[in-house]
């Protein structure tokens, strides 16, 4: 039995004083209540499904969360299974083939993530990536994509995702994905995929929420798709873009070099440093929605030229619209991290089936294994359970805010050290074997022989 020490400082409700104290960690019971949260889960997302397609899909992300790789190899080693491995690896290419349960289990999973979501508040982040394959030639529908990486040309496939920023650390919960190929047959744009994403998030989530999107969105398609549904929205414009300013019509970067900045602002980028920015806030117009007043928001600071932010957001105290505009398209760089983190951890790229199906169910057992970990954040927020698996971690310094690089090597490490894999979570309770009173009184008068 592997246990460790634990530094834990609780907060007392009542007078609001804080006491050191220090419990010992027991991996076994860590890994059982880890797999015990995780069914949980499983059984949440995966309800309505048939019990073989539930098992499948409880298997597929333990195995990603237990493994950190996306392998079937790993994932079946993760399983710890009694059968032979090429079986398992087998069921569970032959499953992840046929997989058609995709769209039932989103659903469910949506469901549990808005229950720990401030509809009315939340910020929405929507972003295209990639999954590059340079040295594949026979995979199914590859394409030409620009590597977000390396800004190289290569082949691989379009992705677009979307995330909903937790109440408590704006931690990304992914809640879209979709992997798609401009050389498959059906494909039309990436503006309609991007397009089929809104339009989920409009099925699912409340036009309060505020989407929050790059420069790539800044077109009349998506503004015409907002306006006309009246969801708010903060878009990073171009420089190109022309506005309507006093009645005129003007490029949007001359407008914006009439202010200097009103308003200051301070935050931390993402190395940590401080940055002073000054901000003004500007009433214009879109050439195309000429009926539509938008605020235009200049930001000095970040970068050598202005950053230009549109939105619809409105409020009658200017400073503190500018602020809230800032402050919602900077945690737009969520996703980002969030694209990074499921990259990196899982080794999205480094894929290992052939049909394009298999990589989409692949991409998407990846995104519930992301959900679950951001989840834990929310719902284990300031409890023992969290506190032990920061400290699992081992990480060099303190844990960062974005937490789920040391969640998710803590669990692959607890669990890796685990005798015993997954599979008796999910199965039913059969009857019990201890001989209950009555059945021992009769067994005696029928002259049975009891031991």
């Amino acid at each position: 039995m592997q246990k460790h020490i634990l530094n834990v400082i609780i907060k007392s409700p009542q007078n609001n004083q804080t006491k050191e104290c220090f419990c010992m960690i027991n991996y076994n019971r860590l890994g059982y209540e880890i797999k015990r949260d995780f069914t949980n889960f499983s059984v949440k997302i995966s309800h309505g499904l048939k019990r073989p397609q539930q098992k499948f899909v409880h298997q597929m992300v333990y195995g990603i969360l237990a493994g950190n790789k996306l392998h079937l190899s790993e994932i079946a080693r993760s399983l710890k299974e009694s059968i032979t491995l090429k079986k398992v690896i087998d069921r569970l290419s032959r499953n992840l083939n046929a997989f058609d349960e995709k769209q039932a289990v989103m659903q469910a999973y949506l469901s549990l993530v808005k229950q720990h979501v401030k509809e009315d508040y939340a910020v929405i982040v929507i972003d295209n990536s990639d999954i590059a394959k340079p040295a594949s030639r026979k995979l199914e529908a590859l394409s030409e994509i620009r590597d977000g990486s390396t800004g190289e040309i290569t082949q691989g496939y379009l992705t677009i995702e979307a995330a909903v920023l937790s109440e408590s650390g704006k931690m990304p919960i992914p809640v879209y994905e979709k992997v798609f190929s401009a050389a498959e047959e059906g494909f039309v744009s990436e503006t309609h995929e991007s397009l089929c994403c809104l339009q989920s998030l409009s099925e699912n989530f409340s036009p309060k929420c505020v989407r929050a999107l790059d420069r790539g969105f800044d077109t009349n398609d998506y503004y015409r798709y907002f306006l006309k549904r009246g969801e708010r929205f903060v878009i990073r414009a171009k420089k190109n873009r022309n506005v309507i300013y006093h009645g005129k019509t003007c490029n949007i970067m001359d407008v914006a070099l009439k202010y200097k900045g009103a308003y200051r602002m301070d935050f931390n980028s993402k190395s940590g440093k401080s940055v002073q920015c000054k901000m003004s806030c500007i009433p214009v117009r879109l050439c195309e929605f000429p009926a539509k007043e938008l605020a235009l928001t200049v930001v000095y600071g970040i970068g050598k030229e202005p950053m230009l932010l549109l939105s619809n957001l409105k409020m009658q105290e200017k400073k503190k619209l500018c602020h809230i505009i800032a402050k919602v398209y900077l945690l737009r760089w969520r996703i980002e991290e969030y694209f990074k983190f499921k990259k990196q951890q899982f080794e999205l790229e480094n894929l290992r089936v052939m049909s394009l199906q298999s990589i989409r169910s692949l991409n998407f057992f990846a995104t519930l294994a992301t959900g679950y970990i951001s989840l834990t954040t929310s719902i284990h927020r300031e409890s023992i359970f969290l506190e032990e698996l920061k400290e699992c971690s081992k990480r060099i310094y303190e844990v960062p805010r974005f937490i789920l690089y040391a969640l998710g090597y803590a669990m692959k490490r607890v669990l890796s050290m685990s005798r015993t894999g997954i599979g008796g979570f999910l199965t039913k309770k059969g009857k019990s074997q201890q001989m209950n009173l009555f059945e021992h009184f009769k067994m005696e008068d029928t002259g049975t022989f009891v031991f």
